[in-house]
């Protein structure tokens, strides 16, 4: 039971792994990062590429400090929370430690839960299995869509009337999809240029 207490606290976190790689997507793609992927997800991607990370019971569970430690034991500076749903745990704890020791703090979220943590950017990737908590709107530096089918791009729409006006908005393919609609897209972006497209470009990169 102390355990539960802690993760709820989010003093102890389930963490799936981290990993020191290149950000691969969006704003800061090309920027050495180190990654943070929690345990747990309730949102069920059918073309989620870490399934593993749905059940957070199958992970360790870890104090903060270890996390930050961990972190601490490379050159970068900044730091992307990601999962799984990373939203599903209290992140003031584990960002203020973070920030505590010099690092610029990322998010990658569905934004399917109460927005908590105190991040440098935001990015709000929405999806179609679990509708987004309105917290999420409001903060969202990025608005990070994942084209897997035609109707994805008034799904876009749809969410980008919500966010704030100088949120950036990307349109990234699914990486199954990419040669389906990689060519929609650029013709989407040309004639809506307040979108811009976004690759997966650890993924061409052969990295994690």
């Amino acid at each position: 039971m102390e355990k539960k207490t802690a993760v709820a606290a989010g003093t102890m976190l389930p963490l799936m792994e981290a990993f020191y790689t290149i950000q691969g997507e969006g704003t800061f793609s090309g920027t050495p990062a180190y990654f943070i992927r929690l345990g747990g997800c309730d949102v069920g991607c059918v073309w989620c590429d870490v399934k593993a990370s749905w059940e957070a019971a199958k992970w360790p569970v870890l104090p903060i400090e270890e996390i930050v430690e961990g972190a601490l034991q490379y050159p970068g500076r900044l730091v992307v929370i990601t999962g799984g749903e990373p939203l599903m745990y209290n992140l003031d704890p584990l960002t203020r430690l973070l920030k505590e020791n010099g690092f610029t703090t990322n998010i990658e979220t569905s934004g399917a839960h109460p927005f908590s943590g105190d991040f440098d950017w935001v990015c709000f990737s929405p999806k179609k299995f679990k509708t987004p908590h309105p917290s999420i709107y409001a903060v969202a530096d990025e608005l990070k869509v994942v084209v897997f089918h035609k109707s994805d791009f008034d799904f876009a729409e749809k969410h980008a009337v919500l966010v704030r006006e100088n949120c950036r908005k990307l349109l990234q393919p699914e990486w199954s999809k990419s040669d389906l609609f990689i060519n929609s897209i650029i013709d989407y972006v040309k004639s809506h240029p307040n979108w811009k497209v976004s690759l997966q470009t650890h993924k061409f990169m052969e990295i994690p």
